[in-house]
């Protein structure tokens, strides 16, 4: 019942002061972000890539209300990309970007002020041996998100996109998009969506998932299967042997911070598995968000507000 109020409270202005405020909040979000700044965001990225899984790195921000702040973002990408260059891990460490970061909610051009921001970002990452994945955000973004990914597509082939199972379109969307070179990472998706557009049970949104992981197995593209539910993975490499997939074929992601014994386990077995590692000031929504999606996320951050003995 929770996670509707909290969804709701991502994106309160009100609820952001009060968390940012309060003392113990610092201590639980360091779970889930890898720093404010990027030099700690890159040593998670050595330590990650160390232990033999992959990251996608996220430059906290959303819902850019301004041009100046759009292209600070972009700056932020850019001196990120850089940064993983000199890493020399190639595609192990990639990007993942928010257009509503780069402007694409801005009320005069917003679509084709983001498609430029985040073109340059595609170029450099080209540029320096790895890509770009565009996030999706909420349900009225995502026609524009996808037109900005078949954009960037004619001269960044391998740029992803990202589909959320809950959205009743996301069927025709995977069919669309499972097709050879096309990267997809299917996740449930973690806005508050309305009835008229979105699975609003959890059963419907796990069944529609299975639907839409079939449909992305069963293509010529590479799924990036975003979850962390044993059922979904253990359903994921059931249809890798029916499909006659291999490993490195597909590939697993998960947040920092969430299930890493899963992480280590599966790297192990010899499946690929991708980070999503968030860092930024700009944290407040990103984690209201992963503490809507799971009881296990907001208990551990209310243990925190109990005294020790």
């Amino acid at each position: 019942m929770l996670g509707p109020v909290l969804l709701a409270a991502s994106r309160s202005d009100r609820m952001r002061r009060i968390v940012a405020a309060a003392p113990i909040t610092r201590p639980v979000v360091n779970r889930f972000v890898a720093g404010d700044e990027l030099h700690p965001a890159m040593e998670s990225v050595r330590a990650l890539t160390a232990s033999g899984l992959e990251v996608t790195l996220d430059h906290l921000g959303e819902d850019v209300t301004d041009k100046a702040t759009a292209t600070t973002t972009r700056d932020a990408y850019l001196r990120l990309l850089e940064a993983l260059a000199e890493t020399g891990l190639g595609t192990r460490a990639e990007v993942s970007v928010k257009l509503s970061a780069f402007g694409q909610a801005l009320p005069a051009g917003g679509h084709d002020i983001a498609l430029e921001n985040v073109r340059r970002v595609a170029e450099l990452a080209t540029e320096t041996g790895t890509t770009v994945t565009l996030d999706m955000e909420d349900h009225t973004t995502a026609d524009s998100t996808l037109a900005i990914l078949a954009e960037l597509r004619e001269r960044h082939p391998a740029t992803g996109a990202v589909l959320q199972s809950y959205l009743f379109r996301t069927e025709d969307d995977a069919r669309a998009l499972a097709t050879e070179g096309s990267r997809v990472r299917l996740v449930k998706g973690a806005y508050k969506e309305p009835a008229s557009v979105a699975h609003q049970s959890k059963q419907d949104v796990d069944l529609a998932y299975v639907r839409c992981l079939k449909i992305l197995m069963a293509g010529d593209g590479y799924p990036m299967i975003g979850s962390h539910d044993p059922r979904l993975i253990a359903i994921t490499q059931e249809l890798a042997h029916r499909d006659g997939r291999k490993q490195g074929s597909y590939e697993f992601q998960m947040l920092y911070g969430i299930r890493t014994a899963e992480q280590r386990r599966l790297a192990e077995e010899g499946e690929r598995v991708r980070i999503y590692v968030p860092y930024g000031a700009d944290w407040y929504g990103y984690f209201m968000r992963r503490l809507a999606e799971r009881p296990a996320n907001l208990t551990f951050f209310l243990r925190t507000f109990l005294p020790t003995r």
